[in-house]
């Protein structure tokens, strides 16, 4: 049995789970390559226009390997905590691929709700049943890629920088480099470190999110906002960069809330989609490094001549 993982989404969140879960159960597993021209081209052939741009790029992952495995993995991941729910395109995205693309294997689509271990326990148990229907296995292996993920650790903390900034955004924008254009070896290129949001303690970030008027729906609207907000009071952190898909609805509120309340702290918000050029993308990310440097050397004169 092959089972097909596409490389998108929150493919590097979550990888270590689903690739040792299946594995365990005896599947081969078949993954797609990292995000090239290639699979970005075959999903905007696929896709429809509105959708944003890493919706698309899954559209192109599945396509690359759907001939190549038996059942396809489609994660809809619908949460992962309590009261919050993931973006509104994970609860559609088996309905748009099967729609999208022809002739799909079988897939695997049940929606994934991970706020609790019960409850993933849940979708791994009607998971597992499409390989095996040994319950025994299926406990065993999902045991083991729960251990697994445990150890996984994402995040990026090469703050040994005199300047540093905070980059936000939704995960897939910021751990795809073919997305993001290398976008942390641009800035490390320029003498400015990167820290991202897994490096925040959660209640530092919910402290700041608990000043809302209303507290957030989305799980990542609550991560980039506590961390963003946290992070302009951080005296290690120089600068926000907040890396957003054109036509996503959450961004577009979550970065007007972060501005007003961040006041003059040095934010950039860089928006991509298929047509965004590298060329002013670098303009953009090297006038605000630019920027940083100035405040620095400008802040330190002062408190030097203080």
């Amino acid at each position: 049995m092959k089972i097909g993982i596409p490389k998108g989404l929150l493919y590097n969140n979550y990888h270590p789970f689903f690739i040792t879960f299946f594995s365990e159960l005896g599947a081969e597993i078949i993954t797609s390559v990292d995000t090239n021209k290639d699979i970005l081209n075959e999903g905007v052939k696929y896709c429809i226009d509105e959708a944003c741009l890493p919706i698309k790029i899954f559209h192109g992952h599945v396509s690359s390997i759907k001939d190549k495995c038996d059942i396809m993995l489609i994660p809809r991941i619908m949460q992962l905590h309590k009261r919050e729910y993931i973006c509104p395109k994970f609860c559609g995205l088996p309905e748009m691929i099967l729609n999208s693309i022809e002739n799909m294997p079988s897939t695997i689509n049940e929606p994934i709700y991970a706020s609790s271990e019960m409850k993933l326990y849940e979708w791994a148990l009607n998971a597992g049943k499409r390989i095996t229907k040994d319950r025994r296995k299926i406990n065993s292996a999902f045991n083991k890629s729960m251990n697994v993920q445990n150890d996984h650790i994402i995040g990026i903390n090469d703050s040994n920088y005199e300047i540093n900034v905070a980059l936000t955004g939704h995960p897939y924008n910021i751990y795809d480099d073919y997305i993001n254009m290398n976008i942390v070896k641009k800035l490390n290129r320029l003498g400015i470190g990167v820290i991202t949001e897994e490096f925040t303690d959660e209640k530092i970030k919910n402290s700041e999110v608990k000043k809302l008027f209303k507290k957030p729906f989305w799980t990542f609207a609550r991560n980039n906002y506590g961390f963003s907000v946290s992070s302009a009071k951080n005296t290690s952190i120089n600068g926000i960069i907040y890396i957003s898909s054109f036509n996503c609805g959450i961004d577009s509120v979550t970065v007007e809330l972060i501005k007003y309340e961040i006041e003059n702290f040095p934010f950039l918000l860089l928006k991509i989609d298929e047509q965004t050029g590298e060329a002013g993308l670098n303009t953009r990310i090297e006038a605000f490094a630019d920027l940083l440097e100035r405040r620095y050397q400008y802040e330190n004169n002062i408190s030097s001549h203080g």
